[in-house]
């Protein structure tokens, strides 16, 4: 009787182990809709994009049909509400705006950080010979930024200026928004009123090569170290669901990264030909050279500008740079 339950326990337990087959792993994505903004600090998206590095490390991956469309969108807003809807996958931005993102959006489209586009100083520069340092700026100066208060250069500006001052926001009433360009012309110039500007390559180089302004401070100083500069970054969902396309993206800035420091010469020709730049191959070249510039996927000093907005109340929780980025990133040994 023993033998003839424990048979038909058995009998009845082997169908309902059916119930319990994990269901078929879910497709991922065949196409990756990446925004990329302009500027040598996004040269490793250029450089995946026209040497068609992603679709290729994805085929490696097991994933030969994958479409990588590039978009152009202006401006943050516009790019998280692209994200948030489903029209683009991967957005592009500072860390210290990424991070404020992060914050903004947990609970409602929590994000991920994909990669690092690489560590870039940021310099500010003057066209006022009495400005040496930032205690030298008066009520008469004007300091340009793309955004004030929430874009990258300011909070950079911000953390200097508690170190200076003692005070964080000592210097936002001295600043105004103005894009790079406008700005470098501004200031070059000597008109609209701005005596400085906190810019990143390739405008600084061409500024202080005018012999119009000098420099005033570098973000490396101010940080401690190279930082990362820009960030990719995406939905969690997104990256949850993809995580082969997500390590073949960084695969393939990984090479790119590679290419670029093997290659200046080259890198330079591909950045000018693929963005229709007016800027010296040389020049362009310079900049890649600059030992102060690493293109790699490995986060740097992100901890720094998290624990900042989150002492002076930017952001509610304090992440670290572990729960800023995806998984597959977290071996890089980043900071």
């Amino acid at each position: 009787m023993r033998v003839r339950a424990l048979l038909a326990l058995a009998a009845a337990v082997v169908p309902a182990l059916g119930l319990w087959t994990p269901a078929p792993a879910r497709a991922e994505t065949n196409e990756l809709r990446i925004a990329q903004q302009f500027g040598i600090a996004y040269l490793p998206l250029i450089v995946a994009k026209e040497k068609k590095l992603i679709e290729k490390h994805a085929a490696e991956d097991g994933l030969p049909n994958l479409k990588v469309e590039w978009l152009r969108l202006s401006g943050a807003a516009a790019m998280n509400d692209a994200l948030i809807s489903g029209g683009l996958d991967f957005a592009t931005a500072g860390i210290a705006p990424a991070i404020l993102t992060w914050d903004k959006l947990r609970g409602r489209a929590d994000i991920s950080l994909v990669s690092s586009l690489g560590s870039m100083p940021n310099v500010l520069t003057t066209n006022n010979p009495k400005v040496k340092t930032l205690k030298d700026f008066t009520e008469a100066d004007r300091i340009a930024l793309p955004s004030v208060k929430v874009g990258f250069q300011p909070i950079v500006l911000q953390i200097a200026a508690e170190k200076a001052f003692g005070k964080y926001d000592k210097l936002d009433d001295l600043t105004v928004s103005l894009p790079h360009p406008d700005a470098t012309t501004a200031l070059l110039s000597g008109t609209g009123g701005i005596t400085a500007h906190f810019t990143s390559p390739p405008f600084f180089e061409q500024q202080l090569a005018s012999g119009k302004v000098h420099e005033v401070l570098n973000s490396y100083d101010v940080l401690g170290g190279p930082h990362t500069f820009n960030v990719v970054y995406a939905t969690k969902k997104f990256v949850q669901d993809n995580p082969k396309v997500v390590a073949a993206f960084v695969e393939a800035l990984d090479e790119a990264n590679a290419w670029i420091k093997a290659n200046p010469e080259d890198a330079a020709k591909l950045y000018i030909a693929a963005e229709n730049s007016k800027l010296a191959p040389a020049f362009v070249e310079s900049i890649i050279r600059d030992p102060q510039i690493n293109f790699t996927t490995a986060p740097e000093r992100v901890d720094t500008f998290a624990d900042f907005e989150y002492r002076i109340g930017l952001i509610k929780q304090k992440p670290t740079w572990k729960d800023l980025f995806q998984p597959g990133l977290h071996a890089k040994g980043g900071s």
